[in-house]
C-alpha cells in the first residue's frame, strides 16, 4: 500500500512538472504567484530583521557595560547569517526554495526567542549564541529575493528581485518605529525593554516561514530546473549537439564583489549610528526613526532600482551604488551629531547605495548561473556577503572606540569607491551589460 501511494505520488509530481513545461501560461501564472507569496513572507521577514538592527548594539552595550563591543551583536548575527546562507542555499538546491526558505525563517525565530530569554536572565553567553541563530532570519530574508527570479527571463530578473524587496519595506520600516511600543509590551510582561523588538522578530520570522511552507507550491526552482532540462533535451534532439549552459565565473566574482563591498560599508556605518546618536542625547525613539528611514531606503526604492538595473545595465547601477555610498559616508562623517535631519539624510543615502549594489550584484549572479547549481552558488555568495557584514560590524565598534564616528564614516565612504575599478575590470573582460 505504501509503495503504491509512493508510485501514485511520483506520477502526480511528474504530471505536474510536464504541465508546466508544456504551458507558458502556467509558467507565467506560477511566476506571478511566486512573487506574491515571497512578497507576503518578506513583509514579516522585514519586521524580523529590523529588531537586531535597531536595538542589538544598545542591548549589548547595556548588558556588557561598555560600547567597545557594541558592534559585536551585528557581527554575530551577520556571522550567523553566513552559516545560514550556506544551509539555505544547499537545502534549496536539494529540496527546493519552499523547504530552504521556510527552514531558515523558523531557525531565525528560535534565535529571537533565545535573545529574549538571554535578556531576562542577563546571560551574555546565551545572548551571543542566540544572535548567531537569529542571523538565520537575516540570511533567509535575503535569499528569498532569488526565488522570484527562478522563472524570470533575463529582462525581468532585476525587476523580480526588486518586487520582493519592496514588500520587505513594510515590515522593515514598521519594526524600528515600534521600538517604544514593543518596549512597553516587554516591560508589562517582565521582559527588559530593549528585548521587546525581538518579541516582534520571533513572531514575524515564524509567520514568514509558515507562509512559505504552506503557499510556495509548486516550487519555482524545481519547475525552472525541469523546464531548463526539457529545453536542453529538445535542443539536443533538434541540433544533435549539446547546447549546455555554463556558469560565467567572471560574472559571479563581480556580482559577489559588488555585494560584499556594499555590505561592509552599510553594516559598519549603520551599526554604530545608534551608539553615536545616544552619545548626542537622542532618545531610543529617535534612533528608531533614523533606522526606519535607513531601512526604508534599503528596500522601498527597489521597484525603481530593478527597472533601472534591467534598462541601464548592471554596471551603471553598481557605479551609482559606489557614488551614493560615498555621499552617505561623507554626510554621516561631517553632519552635526545633534541634527536629526542630517542623520536621516546620511542613513537614507546609505540604504539607497546598498540597494543599488545588492540588486545589481544579485542580477549579475542570476545572469551568470544555471538552475542546476544556482541556489547552491547563490547561498555560497551570500556566505561571503554575510561574512563581510560581520567584519564590518565587528570593526566598526573598534574603530569608533579607538577614534570616532567621523573616522568610521569617512573610511566607509572612501572604501565604496572600489566599486568603480571593479566594474572597469568586469567591462574589460566582457561587454555583456
Amino acid at each position: 500500500m505504501v509503495q503504491k501511494d509512493c508510485v501514485e505520488s511520483l506520477e502526480v509530481q511528474t504530471a505536474t512538472l510536464k504541465s508546466y513545461i508544456l504551458s507558458p501560461q502556467k509558467q507565467k501564472a506560477l511566476y506571478n504567484r511566486t512573487l506574491f507569496v515571497v512578497s507576503v513572507s518578506q513583509i514579516f521577514g522585514g519586521a524580523g530583521l529590523a529588531a537586531g538592527v535597531t536595538v542589538g548594539a544598545l542591548l549589548a552595550q547595556q548588558m556588557l557595560g561598555t560600547e567597545a563591543f557594541a558592534g559585536l551583536p551585528s557581527a554575530l548575527f551577520t556571522l550567523g547569517s553566513a552559516g545560514a546562507a550556506l544551509l539555505v542555499g544547499r537545502l534549496s538546491q536539494a529540496s527546493g526554495r519552499r523547504i530552504g526558505l521556510a527552514t531558515g525563517f523558523m531557525i531565525g525565530g528560535l534565535g529571537a526567542i533565545g535573545v529574549i530569554i538571554a535578556a531576562i536572565i542577563n546571560s551574555v553567553l546565551l545572548l551571543f549564541l542566540s544572535l548567531l541563530v537569529y542571523g538565520s532570519g537575516t540570511a533567509t530574508n535575503l535569499q528569498a529575493r532569488y526565488a522570484g527570479t527562478d522563472l524570470a527571463n533575463s529582462k525581468q530578473r532585476a525587476t523580480a528581485i526588486s518586487l520582493t524587496m519592496v514588500f520587505t519595506t513594510f515590515g522593515a520600516v514598521a519594526g524600528p518605529n515600534l521600538v517604544n511600543v514593543m518596549g512597553d509590551i516587554a516591560l508589562s510582561i517582565g521582559v527588559p525593554a530593549l528585548a521587546g523588538p525581538f518579541i516582534l522578530a520571533a513572531v514575524a520570522y515564524i509567520l514568514a516561514g509558515i507562509v512559505l511552507f504552506i503557499m510556495l507550491r509548486p516550487d519555482p526552482l524545481i519547475i525552472a530546473r525541469s523546464i531548463e532540462a526539457s529545453n536542453k533535451e529538445l535542443n539536443e534532439k533538434i541540433y544533435s549537439a549539446t547546447t549546455e549552459q555554463v556558469e560565467n565565473k567572471r560574472g559571479i566574482i563581480v556580482g559577489a564583489t559588488i555585494m560584499v563591498l556594499t555590505q561592509i560599508v552599510m553594516v559598519a556605518i549603520m551599526t554604530m549610528t545608534p551608539v553615536h546618536m545616544r552619545h548626542h542625547g537622542h532618545s531610543v525613539g529617535e534612533v528608531g526613526l533614523v533606522i526606519g528611514f535607513h531601512i526604508g531606503a534599503m528596500y522601498l526604492p527597489s521597484l525603481v532600482t530593478g527597472i533601472l538595473v534591467d534598462k541601464l545595465g548592471r554596471t551603471a547601477m553598481a557605479i551609482a551604488s559606489g557614488i551614493t555610498l560615498l555621499l552617505a559616508g561623507l554626510t554621516a562623517a561631517f553632519a552635526p551629531g545633534d541634527s536629526m535631519v542630517f542623520l536621516v539624510i546620511a542613513l537614507s543615502l546609505l540604504g539607497l547605495g546598498w540597494n543599488f549594489g545588492l540588486i545589481s550584484g544579485t542580477a549579475l549572479i542570476v545572469d551568470s548561473t544555471t538552475t542546476s547549481t544556482r541556489a547552491k552558488t547563490q547561498g555560497t555568495v551570500d556566505v561571503f556577503v554575510a561574512l563581510s557584514g560581520a567584519a564590518g560590524g565587528a570593526l566598526s565598534g573598534v574603530i569608533m572606540a579607538g577614534s570616532s564616528y567621523l573616522t568610521l564614516s569617512f573610511i566607509g565612504g572612501i572604501l565604496s569607491l572600489l566599486l568603480i575599478p571593479v566594474m572597469i575590470w568586469s567591462r574589460g573582460g566582457q561587454n555583456k551589460q
